[in-house]
């Protein structure tokens, strides 16, 4: 099999710093060539640009032009002064993402990043994407699923006390991942307090608002979903507690011209959980649309 090969100094990120429309500065990163077909991708709730690094890598040294945003509030973008995050501020934000990486790119959204790729393309006159990608999300979802996230996210407000007891919060939430880590490695989603402790990388009160704002977007959702007229594809999870065989299926029937493709043994977490068949799955599907770097086989 051939590969596209680039040079480490085209390959590795280094952090750019975005303003936002209101000036939210936001931490991105980019891998590969800047003249390569242009990939955005979008973290959920809780999560940061680094949950995508190693695709975003592969993506990078197969000729795309990749880019990992932290969203506001979250890892090293900044947060919103009055904490009042609303789910337009991050709809902008996904404007600013799509124009900072040199085309139209495709969008690769996880969760909320998602749900925010939908309502982005449906909002713009002439779309604002050259492809969608659906990462365990559609429109409607199975409440328990979102409810043990917002849980976990909401379980230590005094933060940790260390990296062993933040990693055993983990073991607890994602227990197929228990022969993950040295601790040390969960530092990059981690903050120190002044007291000592460890808090998440997110600001908590992202949690009194955000949290509840897809539920006011509800209707909206489902009507963006309907409006997507460029290539779709849902990447879902075998084991996902938050998308359904039967928010799947309506979710493809809102958007017959969907691709659907589930990977057995992930959870909700499916970049995570299955990297490696979840870039070769999102590579394919660029390929086949027409998204892809001239000469890249996959």
């Amino acid at each position: 099999m051939e590969s596209f090969a680039h040079s480490r100094a085209e390959v590795d990120p280094a952090l750019v710093r975005l303003p936002g429309a209101d000036g939210v500065v936001l931490a991105c990163e980019f891998h590969g060539p800047a003249g390569g077909p242009a990939v955005a991708f979008a973290h959920g709730l809780g999560q940061t640009r680094h949950a995508w690094r190693a695709a975003a890598r592969e993506l990078g040294e197969r000729g795309w032009r990749a880019v990992v945003a932290d969203g506001r509030g979250h890892g090293d973008s900044g947060w919103v002064g009055d904490g009042a995050y609303r789910f337009e501020q991050f709809i902008d934000d996904a404007a600013r993402i799509a124009e900072a990486s040199g085309g139209r790119p495709a969008w690769v959204g996880a969760s909320m990043g998602g749900l925010l790729g939908m309502v982005a393309e449906s909002i713009a006159p002439s779309g604002r994407f050259a492809a969608l990608v659906l990462v365990d999300i559609t429109p409607r979802w199975e409440t328990r699923g979102v409810a043990r996230i917002l849980g976990f996210m909401r379980a230590h407000p005094r933060g940790f006390a260390s990296f062993e007891e933040a990693q055993a919060a983990v073991r607890e939430y994602l227990p197929h991942r228990a022969q993950d880590k040295d601790p040390r490695r969960l530092a990059r989603l981690l903050v120190p307090m002044p007291d000592g402790r460890l808090r998440w990388h997110w600001d908590p009160r992202l949690l009194e608002t955000v949290a509840h704002e897809a539920e006011r977007w509800g209707p909206r959702l489902t009507e963006a979903a309907r409006a997507l007229r460029l290539p779709v594809l849902l990447v879902s999870g075998g084991r996902s507690d938050v998308v359904s065989r039967a928010t799947i299926d309506d979710f493809l029937h809102c958007v017959p011209h969907a691709e659907h493709a589930e990977l057995a043994d992930a959870t909700h977490m499916v970049a995570g959980d299955a990297n490696d068949r979840f870039t070769s799955t999102i590579a394919r599907f660029l390929q086949r649309v027409g998204h892809a770097p001239p000469r890249s086989t996959h």
